[in-house]
């Protein structure tokens, strides 16, 4: 005798049916998106070898373009954005603020040395992104976002995804986190008028930091800052960039 649709077995089967189905769909998902991060990679790879970028003598670091490859980049944009998570491009997460493009992120990232036993301060965490890149590489990420409810949706981001390295701040970056000073490397992901003072005291001996400088409808240029053992400070541009602006009562 078959099974009614009223019958326990029916049921059971079903669920069963329904589950290796939204199984098999997970995986197929999970697959384009492995496809598309290596693709990614690809892009940023292939941008770097082409754009001639000054004061550098080599292209961005295998280690650092391997994480870019691991860290799931649609789970840090809005849902109507998630189709365009790997394209090259700052895609809006709200409050007048983006996520920038992967190929900066992973300059970025490469132009700070990071090694994994450093300590590193992000300003701007936006949708905690760069957070979790960096936290693939140093022993610890401490980052501050100034918009609360931003803040607050990436660390909550970020510890659901079990990117447990990093800890997060509602603050103004301008004044850094002087609780953890000082830090190997700091990272800035909005555009400053200036390098802030209280980043460089912060800035461990030997430290870097990449910072965007410049107004927002004036040309901006990616800034890095080197503090030597002594504790002098040298700068050097990068390359021209555009940033949403570093907000704060500064």
């Amino acid at each position: 005798m078959q099974p009614s649709a009223r019958h326990p077995c029916f049921a059971l089967l079903a669920v069963a049916v329904a589950a290796m189905a939204s199984a098999g769909l997970c995986r197929a998902a999970d697959d384009a998106r492995l496809k598309q991060r290596a693709e990614m990679v690809s892009e940023i790879a292939a941008i770097d070898a082409g754009a001639g970028v000054p004061n550098r003598n080599h292209g961005i670091a295998p280690g650092v373009l391997s994480v870019m490859g691991q860290v799931p980049r649609h789970e840090f944009v809005p849902d109507p954005q998630k189709p365009h998570a790997y394209e090259n491009r700052p895609l809006p997460i709200g409050h007048g603020q983006t996520i920038s493009q992967p190929y900066i992120v992973a300059l970025m990232t490469d132009l700070l040395r990071v090694q994994p036993g450093d300590s590193v301060l992000e300003i701007g965490t936006g949708s905690g992104y760069q957070a979790a890149v960096l936290s693939q590489l140093a022993r610890a990420v401490y980052t501050i976002e100034i918009i609360e409810p931003l803040g607050r949706q990436a660390c909550e981001r970020l510890q659901r995804l079990a990117y447990r390295q990093v800890a997060c701040k509602v603050g103004d970056g301008y004044y850094g986190w002087d609780e953890h000073a000082p830090y190997d490397a700091i990272v800035v992901t909005a555009a400053a008028s200036h390098v802030p003072p209280p980043l460089i005291r912060q800035l461990k001996p030997g430290g870097r930091m990449v910072i965007p400088v410049g107004a927002q409808f004036l040309t901006q240029y990616l800034l890095l800052v080197e503090k030597s053992a002594d504790g002098s400070v040298s700068t050097r541009q990068i390359l021209p960039v555009r940033f949403v602006p570093l907000v704060g009562k500064h």
